[in-house]
């Protein structure tokens, strides 16, 4: 299957028969990432989580109350 990063539009092969694919095909919200910008990412996350402004916003757990 060939994919285009969402970020650098570089073009890549991956197995027709992958998870990443089967989640491409079936949920088109879903993007492609090359290995490099996940990288780049996930190196520039870090750097600013250890600077101590950063905070990681996530929705609120919904608990059921009876």
């Amino acid at each position: 299957m060939r994919v285009k990063c969402a970020l650098c539009e570089i073009i890549e092969n991956i197995e027709d028969d992958s998870l990443e694919a089967k989640r491409l095909r079936n949920r088109p919200i879903h993007t492609y990432m090359c290995q490099p910008c996940r990288d780049r990412i996930k190196e520039k996350t870090e750097k600013r989580a250890a600077t101590g402004n950063f905070r990681l916003y996530r929705s609120p757990k919904v608990t059921d109350e009876f």
